[in-house]
């Protein structure tokens, strides 16, 4: 097993080699307006770091999100891509689920990345492994009942400490934790997630209403 794992549903472009046992390599950057720019460099880094090529990857892991419309679907077609040309299969992961696996806590808590629009993406854990219900997206002080007294994980909890006050890190998302959390899935024999974007919400950039149409005479 050699499973290239990609997500890019933070500001964090981030990028890991697993061989089912170990991380082999890996990279992350942080920048939220670059995701396109930097993903498939971060990917030749990778490789380049473990001596190997594009062919010997026989899986693509991906993070579905929750996450920013633009900057998600870089991943995922990107993952799609090289499934696509390699004929290897490509699985989706929870953004969130590996932000939980990366935190490594054995207790409840919380997971909360930046949703803009004042807004956070969240969802509530038992323990690393473990995710209590869906996926959602609010504002911080509608669910500040919901995540009282939990530590709380990711960029999200850090930007509202009024909500989130034991916030803890990591603040961003690592592939290397999202290639082991599916490494470990898939030596189980459990069914990961298709490869479709979990978004949550409509993206920010939509089409005016009522826009003026302009004709030639």
């Amino acid at each position: 097993m050699l499973l290239l794992a990609v997500d890019t549903a933070t500001p964090a472009v981030t990028v890991a080699l697993h061989d089912g046992d170990s991380v082999v390599a890996e990279s992350t950057q942080v920048d939220a307006r670059r995701h396109g720019e930097l993903l498939l460099p971060s990917v030749d880094r990778v490789l380049t770091t473990a001596g190997l090529k594009l062919d010997a990857v026989t899986g693509i892991v991906v993070g579905v999100g929750p996450g920013p419309y633009t900057g998600l679907r870089v991943g995922l077609v990107t993952a799609a891509t090289f499934g696509s040309v390699l004929g290897v299969p490509v699985h989706g992961v929870c953004t969130l689920d590996g932000l939980a696996y990366a935190a490594g806590l054995r207790e409840p808590f919380t997971v909360a990345t930046d949703a803009r629009r004042k807004e956070v993406y969240w969802a509530r854990y038992d323990d690393f492994r473990s995710r209590t219900g869906e996926p959602a997206v609010d504002r911080p002080a509608e669910i500040a009942g919901r995540v009282a007294g939990l530590p709380a994980v990711g960029a999200g909890a850090l930007l509202y400490p009024e909500v989130f006050p034991d916030a803890r890190g990591p603040e961003h998302q690592s592939a290397a934790a999202l290639a082991a959390l599916a490494a470990g899935k898939l030596a189980a024999g459990e069914e990961l997630l298709p490869p479709r974007p979990l978004y949550l919400r409509r993206p920010d950039a939509q089409v005016p209403k009522n826009y003026k149409v302009v004709t030639p005479r």
